[in-house]
């Protein structure tokens, strides 16, 4: 058995979206069939990212298991020439056993296009949102800019169940004119269900004239999907590549208004330990932010973390659930609590 994984790239159309759905057919149910027939042995592929319907990608992430004597690197010519002209594996390499593309630190860079201007090219109607109404693109590169850096994004996606963190970090948000295409490109650790379409929709308001550039920081302050703007159409939507994280960062910081901290990592690879200093954080904030970080140095590799609330004492309980973590004091240094499963 060995695991394979694949680079996807695919004109979304025609499809209900990657995730196999009763309504019609996906990326996912496509490549499940041909791999199949292709190996003669039951295949269910895992995407990185579950792109919606209509939505384009050019470089989407998937594995599968097989045992297959193909050699990995060999499968994505032999399923290209049974896959549709508008599906293509890009690359396939075998990879760890236990390694899944949605449990791995990454980048990923997603592009909306834009074309604006009085009347539609037909040749770029499948790949853009058409916009007549003149864009001010300064205007909405001053108001994207509150989007950069750690933030909770809960205005800016479409709620799928209350227990959805949505708290995400944008690395970086950059929004170039060539003629007449307007192309906003983001990069982030990731992404809420409709996001990247709603901030598009937000910014193109923005654009418009319709809302200031400083509103774009109140919609987000306000954590309330109504207030923002509206979800931009599919079509115009990119998933451009996956960049999986080569080693681990020595440190973690996220900073805003509401919150500061800094995870130490630099010792998890060595001795399963991490650190976690919380300079501040709103009150409201503080027990997501605390299962929130401390599950990502889980899932990072430690098995230990040594918790400081830099701001206010008796914040943490000990004993208490967070999550999935318990925190006791650690007999070595009273001002440390440790997490436990």
């Amino acid at each position: 058995m060995k695991r394979v994984k694949m680079i996807a790239a695919y004109d979304g159309t025609n499809y209900c979206g990657w995730q196999i759905q009763n309504n019609g057919i996906t990326i996912e149910e496509v490549l499940n069939k041909e791999l199949t027939c292709l190996l003669k042995e039951p295949i269910t592929v895992i995407g990185a990212s579950r792109t919606d319907s209509g939505v384009h990608s050019e470089g989407n992430v998937a594995v599968f298991d097989t045992e297959n004597r193909m050699p990995a690197d060999k499968i994505s010519f032999a399923l290209n020439q049974r896959l549709p002209d508008d599906i293509r594996i890009l690359q396939s390499e075998e990879v760890a056993p236990d390694y899944h593309p949605r449990k791995q630190n990454c980048v990923k860079t997603y592009e909306y296009k834009i074309m604006n201007r009085k009347i539609e090219v037909p040749t770029m109607r499948l790949y853009s949102y058409f916009c007549y109404i003149p864009l001010d693109v300064e205007q909405m590169r001053e108001g994207g800019a509150y989007l950069v850096g750690e933030h909770d994004f809960k205005s800016f996606c479409t709620a799928r169940g209350q227990a959805e963190e949505t708290v995400r970090t944008i690395y970086s948000l950059d929004i170039e004119k060539s003629g007449d295409l307007i192309t906003i490109r983001i990069k982030g650790s990731g992404f809420l269900y409709n996001m990247v379409r709603i901030i598009a929709g937000t910014l193109m308001k923005v654009g418009m004239g319709a809302y200031p550039p400083a509103h774009v920081e109140e919609i987000l302050d306000a954590r309330d999907r109504k207030v923002a703007g509206p979800k931009a159409a599919a079509k115009g939507l990119t998933l451009v590549s996956l960049d999986y994280e080569r080693s681990l960062k020595k440190q973690i910081q996220g900073e805003n208004k509401e919150w500061s901290y800094t995870l130490f990592q630099d010792k998890i690879v060595s001795e399963g330990k991490a650190w976690l200093h919380i300079h501040r954080c709103r009150e409201e904030d503080f027990q997501r932010l605390l299962i929130r970080v401390v599950h990502q140095a889980v899932q990072n590799g430690a098995k230990t973390i040594f918790v400081r609330d830099e701001e206010k004492d008796g914040r943490i309980i000990l004993g208490k659930p967070y999550g999935f973590y318990i925190f006791q004091a650690d007999p070595e240094n009273q001002e440390w609590c440790i997490t436990q499963k």
